[in-house]
């Protein structure tokens, strides 16, 4: 089977107008910007050049980025403060910036997510071994991102 040939942009203001697209359809990080322009075969100069003209157009904005970014991972898929600084640290944002992305989360919401997150798996767990079922709960609510001696806390408090 033949895989697609890339298609390679030569024209600037081509490769600027998709990246606008690109940039207005969803909130981006300028690292995948750039990984975008340089797949379409751009040289360096003409993907820095891109980017600067994005960043003065307002199409492109990390702090915006790094804020939508947690937002919807902490709302929507119920992320932990780690993962989701683990997650905008691959996408090369600047440490201030995850730090003030982070402060958007409310520390009470933060709490009942995790609060949440523990009662729903252990109403799957099988497990009848209070020791066991504890370090699965645990476990399982390291691995959506979240602190361990919050956990800890939120184990101890609740009924589980």
């Amino acid at each position: 089977m033949d895989t697609p040939k890339k298609v390679k942009i030569t024209d600037v203001n081509i490769a600027l107008a998709k990246a606008e697209h690109y940039c207005a359809y969803q909130e981006r990080s300028q690292q995948e910007v750039r990984n975008k322009l340089y797949d379409w075969g751009l040289w360096t100069d003409a993907v820095e050049n891109i980017i600067s003209r994005l960043i003065e157009g307002n199409f492109l904005n990390e702090e915006r980025f790094a804020k939508a970014y947690t937002k919807g991972k902490f709302n929507q898929k119920g992320w932990g403060k780690i993962k989701i600084k683990q997650g905008l640290k691959f996408k090369n944002v600047s440490p201030v910036l995850i730090k003030k992305a982070l402060l958007q989360i409310d520390a009470g919401e933060y709490i009942n997510t995790l609060t949440r997150l523990i009662e729903k798996k252990a109403a799957t767990l099988p497990e009848k071994d209070p020791y066991k079922r504890r370090y699965k709960l645990q476990q399982y609510a390291l691995s959506r991102g979240f602190e361990t001696d919050l956990t800890a806390e939120v184990l101890k408090n609740s009924e589980l």
